[in-house]
């Protein structure tokens, strides 16, 4: 049963992620990977809503939901794009606010959704 909440809230989560990321990038032309960045910051606050208060949610929310939206593998990706694309401020821009808003992001769901 685990198992298909899992796969469940991940085809959930990938679709989401494709739509929310074409929706994002098709509104400006910078070559900033703005898409990625906004699902991996919602994945990551509900990541942290689900940790802090429903760990009964974590199969289909937090493993499959969160675990298709966010993509790490993109996240890299982009970055080695922007560096070979020379533009280095855009890459280190890139990590340092993936990273930290990230954290951030994830910190502020779980401590909202603990009360």
């Amino acid at each position: 049963m685990t198992a298909l909440l899992v796969f469940c809230g991940a085809a959930t989560g990938a679709v989401a992620r494709y739509l929310t990321d074409r929706a994002v990038q098709s509104r400006h032309r910078s070559g900033f990977p703005l898409g990625t960045l906004a699902v991996n910051l919602v994945g990551s606050f509900v990541l942290g809503c689900v940790a802090g208060a429903a760990p009964a949610w974590a199969a289909l929310v937090g493993t499959g939901f969160c675990g298709g939206l966010t993509t790490y593998s993109t996240f890299s990706f982009e970055t080695v794009r922007l560096l070979e694309d020379r533009a280095y401020r855009q890459a280190v821009a890139n990590v340092a606010v993936s990273v930290t808003a990230g954290v951030a992001a994830a910190a502020a769901g779980h401590l909202l959704c603990t009360g």
